[in-house]
């Protein structure tokens, strides 16, 4: 069984103890996707982001992103390891909120675009909800994805 790990924590994220739990001894690559608060956000006029409130149904949210994994391992066969991981809770700027980790033997098999498919993905169909927080309020962060009948 190739190892995943798809959790939502209101941890700090362990690049290192997630690294050593997706990598087998066949591993020779990792690509990995961090995503981090903004202190300053230019979505509409530039505007200084105090902390982000990140909330979700932990029951669907793991199991969209384990439906994530099996996507990128349809695709991208080669891949070995894949942990996919949300922060929840008030992070401030400069604090990891996601981790995508995909690892496979070489670098050139893939593991690049599995790891950009697995960010965009999460952020397409896994149920996070994100409030940003700064001097001028607080608002609720919508993406633009409109999930289809089947996601």
């Amino acid at each position: 069984m190739l190892p995943t790990i798809c959790s939502i924590t209101d941890e700090e994220l362990d690049l290192d103890g997630l690294l050593a739990a997706v990598s087998l001894p066949s591993c020779g690559a990792a690509a990995i996707f961090t995503g981090l608060v903004r202190g300053v956000t230019t979505r509409g006029e530039a505007h200084r982001t105090e902390y982000l409130e990140y909330e979700a149904y932990r029951p669907m949210a793991e199991s969209k992103m384990k439906q994530v994994a099996d996507e990128i391992r349809d695709r991208w066969p080669t891949v070995e390891g894949i942990a996919i991981l949300q922060r929840v809770g008030r992070l401030y700027p400069m604090t990891p909120t996601v981790l995508i980790i995909c690892t496979a033997a070489h670098r050139d098999t893939g593991v690049f675009d599995a790891a950009r498919y697995g960010i965009d993905r999460l952020k397409e169909i896994v149920p996070v909800w994100k409030k940003e927080v700064g001097p001028g309020g607080e608002s609720w962060v919508e993406g633009d994805y409109i999930p289809q009948p089947g996601e």
